[in-house]
């Protein structure tokens, strides 16, 4: 995949931007310079401006130059659902489909489905790895591997955490088949039926199924724009309930796609700590984020082992490589005996794969290019939403990931809405799919990790205006 030559002065100006060297209103090179700067054609700088235009970092004068957008401060909704004090009874409900299906018709538009598209799944990389470990390891891809996964991924992944200031020791880590298996080995590790954990509102469908499954109660605990989860609310909650596990995503939540402030990631391991609550921690889309460094996860700042940290290739790799792990701290014995019970060993191939994948720099190249490309779309739909649909909407403009969460007016009918992306071959995630109440009717996900056309802009551009009338 081709990184966009623009980005060599695009990356330029939004670093001197973000650190206040250049300020609203500032002049900024022209095209002829630029051009002649970087060596670039004049459609490579026209392209670059427009797409810091459509980010919203710039501003265009007609005939006569570029200048350093005013960032105008924005009233952001906020759902601030009245949700329940008290826990109660989920009600298993949701239709996978809504969340992750793919529809038959390859005409359609599926900005539901949060996976990879395959023009960004690096095909020749992970084939021809496939090939080399098929020659290397031979026969011995079909024997076990020890239960607990081969002892050199265990080290690859405890160094590459360690990278980022998580300490995780490879004895504590235990590969799983992907990272749903490994959320459901955590949370019937802690708790049992009956239980009331602590979950975020919204939430990704996966944990609801999960939490279903396990028979748990809930405590719905709203996410907030600027910094994440409420942890007043958490507080509070924790206070007044007996709660045996908090669920949460600090990196690039889904489907919000809010990035945690490391003060509120602090705060919950504090809240924690003072309940002797575990803490099961989704870090899968910790690598894919826009910024110039990688997140802190909870981890980072966990120093009793109370959290249990879980991931898995299937986001920032391929789907179809259903490969995890999970960091289980003061918790490993407990939940090594449940990963044993679903399956005395991961695929030894998936995990020859991987190991051979991170013994070299490829793939945090192919992480690299993912990146850039996420971001380019996420700015890309936004820009789209933004130009057609109605004013009172809003969409949250995510730092990473692979989610934009868009909500629309109350007053707007919801089942037309739907009815009108059928009409238009296009796919939606509907917010009622996640969360046990209706305070999220009318909100949407919409996903840019799938290739996004012409046609696919068109059918957002018809679904936008179908909400004006």
């Amino acid at each position: 995949m081709k990184a966009y030559r623009y980005t060599i002065f695009t990356s330029v100006i939004e670093q001197r931007i973000d650190k206040g060297i250049l300020k609203p209103g500032d002049k900024l090179p022209s095209v002829r310079n630029i051009k002649k700067e970087y060596q670039l054609s004049t459609s490579s700088v026209q392209n670059g401006y427009d797409y810091l235009v459509i980010k919203g970092l710039v501003s265009s004068v007609p005939r006569s130059c570029y200048i350093v957008a005013a960032r105008a401060g924005r009233n952001i909704p906020e759902a601030y659902p009245d949700l329940l004090p008290v826990p109660k009874d989920p009600v298993f409900k949701k239709n996978i489909l809504l969340t992750s299906g793919r529809p038959d018709h390859s005409e359609f538009i599926s900005l539901n489905a949060a996976e990879p598209s395959d023009l960004f799944v690096p095909q020749k990389l992970i084939l021809r790895t496939m090939q080399e470990v098929i020659r290397e390891k031979g026969a011995s891809l079909l024997r076990y591997y020890p239960a607990d996964g081969s002892k050199e991924l265990r080290d690859l992944l405890a160094r590459r955490s360690a990278i980022h200031g998580a300490l995780i020791r490879p004895d504590e880590l235990i590969i799983t088949d992907g990272a749903l298996q490994a959320l459901y080995i955590a949370l019937a590790a802690i708790t049992n039926p009956g239980d009331v954990v602590a979950i975020e509102s919204p939430c990704v469908f996966s944990v609801l199924e999960v939490v279903a499954n396990l028979r748990l109660k809930i405590v719905e605990v709203p996410v907030r724009y600027k910094e994440g989860l409420d942890t007043d609310y958490l507080k509070n909650v924790c206070n007044k309930n007996i709660i045996k596990a908090i669920v949460v995503t600090p990196n690039f939540h889904n489907p919000t796609g809010i990035l945690m402030t490391d003060e509120k990631k602090k705060e919950i391991v504090t809240i924690a700590s003072h309940h002797h609550i575990p803490v099961v921690e989704n870090d899968i889309y910790g690598d894919l984020y826009f910024s110039n460094t990688r997140p802190s996860t909870l981890r980072n700042f966990d120093t009793g082992g109370l959290v249990i940290t879980y991931s898995s290739f299937s986001k920032t790799l391929a789907p179809g490589i259903r490969l995890g792990w999970i960091a289980a701290g003061r918790f490993f014995s407990a939940v090594e005996r449940l990963k044993f019970s679903l399956g005395r060993s991961v695929a030894p191939f998936n995990q020859e794969v991987i190991a051979k994948l991170l013994r070299s720099s490829v793939y945090d190249r192919h992480l690299r290019v993912f990146r850039r490309h996420l971001e380019y779309q996420s700015v890309q739909l936004q820009h789209q939403f933004n130009k057609y649909f109605p004013e009172d909407s809003f969409a949250y403009i995510p730092q990473g990931g692979y989610s934009i969460w868009c909500s629309v007016s109350p007053q707007a009918d919801m089942a037309l809405f739907y009815k009108n992306c059928e009409k238009f071959r296009i796919r939606f995630t509907p917010g009622s799919t996640f969360s046990f109440t209706n305070t999220y009717d009318h909100y949407f996900r919409m996903v840019f990790a799938q290739r996004i056309t012409r046609s696919g802009f068109d059918a957002i551009k018809k679904t936008g205006r179908s909400l004006k009338h």
